[in-house]
């Protein structure tokens, strides 16, 4: 319990004295001027991002061309996987059908042999 208290304790001292430490050096920070650039002057700063620029400008149309022959090429395999799946699909209703002759022909067999029985006897 005490250890709990004084970590406490010195939490909140700790974060006061913090806060202190801040307010007293925001006004020496506003009064700062703008740090110049320490590796690059401000001209080729510009000229970078104009050049950037326009490496992206010419990226962005290779790009959609690109997503476009990815999403042609998606497209004809989903197209080729649905086709399939109706192929199996047909598949396998044809051999349902198949299966529910078997066993309607098996229960006519058995009720034409009831009958003879029944006539039979």
């Amino acid at each position: 319990m005490n250890f709990e208290i004084i970590s406490l304790a010195l939490l909140v001292l700790s974060l006061a004295g913090l806060g202190v430490l801040v307010s007293r050096k925001i006004p020496e920070l506003a009064v700062m001027p703008e740090p110049q650039g320490i590796f690059l002057k401000e001209e080729t700063k510009i000229k970078i991002k104009e050049k950037a620029k326009e490496v992206l400008k010419n990226r962005s149309n290779s790009f959609e061309k690109f997503l476009q022959k990815f999403l042609s090429k998606t497209r004809i395999l989903s197209l080729k996987a649905e086709n399939k799946l109706s192929d199996w699909l047909r598949r396998l209703r044809e051999r349902s059908m198949e299966r529910t002759k078997e066993i309607d022909n098996y229960w006519k067999e058995i009720k034409t042999s009831i009958k003879k029985k029944d006539k039979k006897g």
